[in-house]
């Protein structure tokens, strides 16, 4: 997309470069031919024209000295659009340039981040990241100028690239992985805890249901018993006269109790 961008836009430069020596060309030789035409040198310019049926016997010379004003006020009004042309196109080079210098500074703060340059002193870093920059394939056909505004720059930035350097990025991320692989553990340990504890609380009602049951059935065996033995059971309750009820060999069946 750059690269015909690039074509069309030398194409119109080269189109309004012609476009302006063509104008000046005509300029140039419709002032001459009214000059000579006005000095009787040449004839003027013939042409049948008129207005309101009246023809007009000087048209050819009205035509002939209004076409060569427009030619000439062109000829001096296109410098001007030259000028914005110019502007458009050191614009244009500026915006390429510092393309290339973010380019060059990106390479070398890579490699300042893989631990690259050693050097402490700030002469000998830029000295170094020039010349990294210099022999790095990419960047060979940049101009001196771009790589070492580049390398300066990466010098300045030198503080950022160790602090993410390339190996405390990835303990960063290994520890982030560890953590997220503990907690993914976790997880699944919490996940099983709670399969658990619903298991326990489903099988704690049903003991719990089991019981009442088994006691309800109970108080009703015992109602039963006593409904069918109620002399038995009146003489189990009642002890003999003048003995101590604590001294029976039988112990008293208890009256049924309302079940819980």
């Amino acid at each position: 997309m750059a690269g015909i961008q690039s074509i069309l836009f030398t194409a119109q430069t080269v189109l309004l470069r012609v476009a302006f020596l063509a104008i000046c060309a005509a300029a140039l030789a419709a002032l001459t031919a009214t000059l000579l035409a006005a000095l009787g040198v040449w004839p003027w310019l013939t042409l049948q024209a008129g207005i309101g049926g009246e023809p007009l016997p000087q048209a050819g010379m009205i035509a002939q000295t209004g076409l060569t004003a427009l030619l000439v006020m062109l000829a001096f009004f296109l410098p001007a659009n030259k000028r914005i042309m110019a502007l458009e196109t050191s614009h244009r080079n500026f915006a390429l340039q510092m393309q290339d210098v973010q380019r060059a500074y990106q390479t070398a703060h890579a490699a300042d981040r893989a631990g690259t340059f050693k050097l402490a002193s700030e002469f000998d870093s830029v000295k170094q990241r020039i010349t990294y920059l210099r022999s790095h394939p990419d960047l060979a056909k940049l101009e001196p100028e771009v790589l070492e505004l580049a390398a300066q720059m990466s010098q300045v930035s030198r503080d950022l690239a160790e602090v993410y350097s390339d190996a405390k990025v990835a303990r960063a991320r290994q520890f982030l992985q560890q953590r997220q692989e503990e907690l993914e553990a976790f997880t699944a340990r919490l996940e099983d805890a709670k399969v658990i504890q619903q298991e326990l609380r489903q099988w704690t009602r049903d003991v719990e249901v089991e019981e009442s049951i088994a006691k309800s059935h109970l108080t009703r065996l015992r109602s039963e018993l006593f409904e069918l033995l109620p002399e038995l059971s009146a003489q189990l309750q009642t002890p003999p006269d003048g003995s101590d009820p604590e001294a029976g060999s039988v112990v008293p069946i208890q009256p049924p109790r309302r079940a819980d």
